[in-house]
């Protein structure tokens, strides 16, 4: 195996990027209610720029070494493995054996892809695009889980579906999800539907907020919303203040 496909290689690399300023500012950053920490979860200091460089040439690391990424306590280690994956998820050329071993390996270890950033770094490339000919019933199951995370990957799966021109089970999954008590799934599934209604797909909104936009979260109406005219935003917000 070559030396620089290794775990403990790249995080030799990532680690020593680390500044004590950069620690701060993103220790700043999740404690102010901006984002929130995974259980366990330490920073190092590492801009996701350097992050995203450094994944872009080990795309080729093998899954064993992944997961090794994915066990390290520091936050953007485990960052770097999911660009990683979501890198190698992008990618056409990549066979059906290794984008399955990065299927599962996502679903085996969602125990530590344990915060907002981290789902949304894999979830659409990683799961959505592997999902995307077969069937979606996991993700039905993963909205119904018990875990934040999970039910974040749900939501975040389904925009591979949207970019591919089907948005059925981004309002169906969101249906599921409507009276979740997170704000972090509020604001997934309000800017999912928003993406997922634009242009020839503007009337599976209005219908889905015509249903539902006087008992969601508020959040979720907010970022659901923000892509209308102001006529019909003012219209489902006035909703909210009539029932």
């Amino acid at each position: 195996m070559s030396v620089h496909l290794t775990a403990q290689a790249f995080s030799e690399k990532l680690l020593a990027l680390a500044l004590p300023e950069e620690q701060q500012k993103i220790q700043r950053y999740f404690r102010s209610g901006k984002g929130e920490y995974g259980e366990g979860d330490v920073f190092a200091g590492i801009k996701m720029g350097q992050v995203f460089t450094l994944a872009k040439i080990h795309t080729a690391m093998p899954v064993s070494e992944l997961e090794l990424l994915l066990e390290n306590p520091v936050h953007e280690v485990r960052a770097g493995a999911m660009s990683i994956m979501d890198k190698a998820g992008r990618d056409n050329k990549i066979s059906d054996t290794r984008r399955q071993e990065l299927y599962n390996l996502y679903l085996r270890r969602h125990d530590r892809i344990n915060n907002w950033d981290l789902v949304d770094l894999g979830a659409q490339f990683v799961v959505g695009r592997y999902l995307f000919p077969r069937s979606r019933d996991i993700l039905y199951s993963l909205a119904r889980s018990a875990s934040i995370w999970e039910r974040r990957t749900a939501i975040v799966s389904t925009a591979y579906f949207i970019r591919q021109g089907e948005v059925t089970d981004t309002f169906a999954i969101a249906a599921l999800l409507l009276h979740d008590s997170e704000d972090l799934i509020h604001k997934a599934v309000g800017g999912w539907i928003r993406e997922a209604g634009k242009k020839t797909h503007r009337p599976q909104l209005l219908s889905f907020l015509d249903a539902h936009a006087a008992t969601m979260p508020r959040t979720m109406l907010r970022y659901a919303i923000e892509h209308l005219d102001d006529a019909d935003r003012k219209r489902y917000m006035s909703l909210k203040h009539t029932t």
